[in-house]
Order: structure tokens, then C-alpha cells, then sequence
């Protein structure tokens, strides 16, 4: 799954046993040498399904990682682009890999703070986040949907890709079930918590949380990754709109 410059079994480990955010200070010089990037085509599909919804002046990346999101934000906003993240480290990351001036494009600026608790006002036409909804739990989601929502401009757009839920049969099914579970007996044993959990963002209840928050959601399929054998798209991009 890893590269030979990705972290070791024991720097992983020491992550799992670490708080969310400290975890993440730890993985950040090796992250993008892991599986858990966000893949660059959901990066370029989301990017194509957003732009003819354009023009963007402003874009903000919510809990922005090493700044695989922001890279994508970069061709499709006219002005700034910001990355927040409350991890230092990933920050640093980021910063050093996408740069401040975003390549003679859009000016980009790095925030840290809690995506549950973010520090803007109406000063961004689209937000983004990728990868990351699971460190929060589903009592969080109305704080961090409300934040977005409030950083937002009028008429402003939240987008994000979700996967249609794994039937039983499949074996990824079981293996994110299993994940939960030991990540639930973890953080029932041992502090500080690390809250990453694959199954707990439904789409039923994400559009409840997103609608209560003020905005109008609706779905676009993302054809690039197929179709189930019912006909419903594989994935979805989640385009919620400030009302």
C-alpha cells in the first residue's frame, strides 16, 4: 500500500495512538506517499463537474490536508484561494508544496483552525473539501456545516464527492465495517481519541444536516466512476448552494 519514502509500521502506529490533530502533524511529511491522498481523479472530476458552474472569484478548501484540494481550486478561481486546516504540520506541508502565489494564478493564503468552528464571513463563492469527513461525528456535522454556510457569499456553493454506500456482499463492506469497530474499541480504551471513521457519513443524513444549515442541496453524478448494477451513480458531487 506504501511506498518505500511513506511512514513505517511503527510511525503509523504511533499516529493511531496520537489525538486527530497530532496524529496528522506526525503523518504530514509522508502523506502524500500514502493511499490516503485523495485520488487525482476525483480531484479532476469534481473539477470538471464545478466548472460550468463558475465563474469563482474566491475558493476555500475545508480541512485542507496538504493541499491536493486548493490545487484544484486554483484554475477554477479567479482572485484567492485559502486552504484551512487545524494541523500544523499539514499546513507546513501544503504551504511548501503548493506555494503562496499559486504558480502566477490566484493568490493562496493557509488558515489554521477547526473546520467545526471556521473564522470566515461571506468572503467565498465556492468551498471544497475532499477525504475528510470522517473525523467528525455526526453531532459535529451541523458546526462544521454552519461554518461553511456562514463563509460563504449568497448563492455561494459547497461541493464534495460521496460514494454510494458498499452492498453487503462486497468485501469492502466488511473491511470498512471492521475498521469502525476497531477504531470505536480504540478510542473506548485509549486517549486522546482519533476520530477517523469510514461509515458514519451517510448521504440521507448529510443532506438533513446540510439543509438545516441553509442550504439547497442537489446531486450531479460523477460518470467517470460508472454506474451500479441498479443504474445509481457510483459517486456523486454534492453541490449544496447558500440560500
Amino acid at each position: 500500500m506504501f511506498t518505500s519514502q511513506g511512514p513505517t509500521l511503527r510511525e503509523l502506529a504511533v499516529q493511531a495512538l496520537s489525538s486527530t490533530e497530532h496524529g496528522y502533524d506526525l503523518l504530514a511529511p509522508k502523506f502524500d506517499r500514502t493511499p490516503f491522498r485523495t485520488p487525482g481523479r476525483f480531484l479532476t472530476a469534481t473539477a470538471d463537474a464545478l466548472r460550468p458552474l463558475g465563474p469563482f472569484d474566491a475558493g476555500l478548501d475545508v480541512c485542507c490536508g496538504t493541499g491536493a484540494g486548493v490545487e484544484t481550486l486554483l484554475p477554477l478561481c479567479r482572485g484567492r484561494v485559502t486552504g484551512v486546516d487545524f494541523s500544523a504540520g499539514m499546513l507546513a506541508a501544503a504551504a511548501g508544496a503548493v506555494g503562496e502565489a499559486g504558480r502566477g494564478g490566484p493568490a493562496v493564503d493557509w488558515v489554521r483552525a477547526d473546520a467545526r468552528a471556521l473564522p470566515f464571513a461571506g468572503g467565498y463563492d465556492l468551498a471544497v473539501s475532499f477525504g475528510a469527513f470522517g473525523h467528525f461525528l455526526p453531532a459535529e456535522r451541523p458546526a462544521l456545516f454552519s461554518g461553511v454556510h456562514r463563509a460563504l457569499r449568497p448563492g455561494g456553493l459547497f461541493a464534495f464527492p460521496i460514494g454510494a454506500p458498499q452492498p453487503v456482499t462486497s468485501p469492502w463492506y466488511w473491511a470498512l465495517l471492521g475498521f469502525d469497530a476497531m477504531m470505536r474499541v480504540r478510542n473506548l480504551l485509549w486517549r486522546p481519541r482519533f476520530v477517523m471513521y469510514y461509515r458514519t457519513f451517510a448521504l440521507g443524513g448529510v443532506r438533513g444536516d446540510l439543509a438545516d444549515a441553509g442550504f439547497d442541496v442537489r446531486l450531479l453524478p460523477l460518470e467517470e466512476f460508472g454506474r451500479r448494477p441498479d443504474g445509481s451513480p457510483r459517486w456523486r458531487l454534492v453541490v449544496a448552494r447558500k440560500v
